[in-house]
């Protein structure tokens, strides 16, 4: 392994790990009210609610516009960037989810100026002008340090599926050895899934996960609540 390689792959690892300060652990997406009515109960019906979410809702809507804002920051077009950052933003679905994705975004951003900072990154985000919600951070920040977008799509998809997996194990509860069979479990999933969102244009982006959309919206109304959302 090259050293640009070997330092590329310290940072995806870095960034994309449960460790790393965005307050993931803070939000459920939703999977704390579908655990409440019933739709999550054991770690089969967990795994099968994370299909859903990573290939025909948030995660590969999430891809997409991960892979259009590293291409679009790595070619420097500041127009199309700035349009990326508020289409991602505009859509998410909900009020606890859009809260969700720009906290971690600004989370994401802040602590990669502090720590990680590099020549152009500073000139990027400023192009965003708005809001800059997680995946448009993660691809920005990717490529502005000049990560491959391959690397930085499965990494940020695995840590999408570890979260939601760290959710749910607290909210059934699982214990660690059916988290990892889950994880295991959605391994094609989430490389299927990278795989279609790296193809996608804009204009393919869509989702078809209405219960999830239902569940973070009605979170906010949850009566005992231990997630954010």
């Amino acid at each position: 392994m090259q050293d640009d390689e070997a330092a590329a792959l310290y940072r995806l690892m870095t960034w994309l790990s449960p460790s790393f300060p965005v307050g993931a652990f803070s939000y459920s997406s939703g999977i704390e009210w579908a655990m409440e009515a019933g739709d999550i109960v054991d770690a089969n019906s967990l795994r099968d609610w994370l299909v859903s979410m990573l290939a025909d809702g948030p995660g590969f809507c999430d891809g997409v516009f991960l892979a259009h804002t590293h291409r679009t920051a790595s070619s420097l077009d500041a127009a199309g960037l700035r349009d990326i950052a508020e289409l991602a933003a505009a859509f998410v679905p909900s009020r606890e989810r859009y809260l969700e994705t720009s906290a971690q975004g600004r989370a994401f951003i802040e602590i990669a100026r502090a720590a990680w900072n590099c020549d152009g990154l500073d000139q990027l985000i400023s192009h965003c002008d708005g809001a800059v919600v997680y995946p448009v951070a993660v691809g920005l920040v990717s490529a502005a340090h000049a990560i491959a977008l391959a690397s930085t799509m499965h990494a940020f998809l695995h840590a999408l599926a570890s979260n939601w997996i760290s959710a749910g194990a607290r909210l059934v509860p699982l214990g660690q050895t059916d988290s990892q069979r889950v994880l295991a479990q959605l391994e094609p999933i989430v490389v299927a899934t990278g795989k279609r969102a790296l193809a996608a244009s804009l204009d393919d982006i869509g989702s078809a996960t209405f219960r999830a959309d239902l569940a973070s919206m009605r979170h906010e109304t949850q009566y005992t609540r231990l997630f954010r959302s």
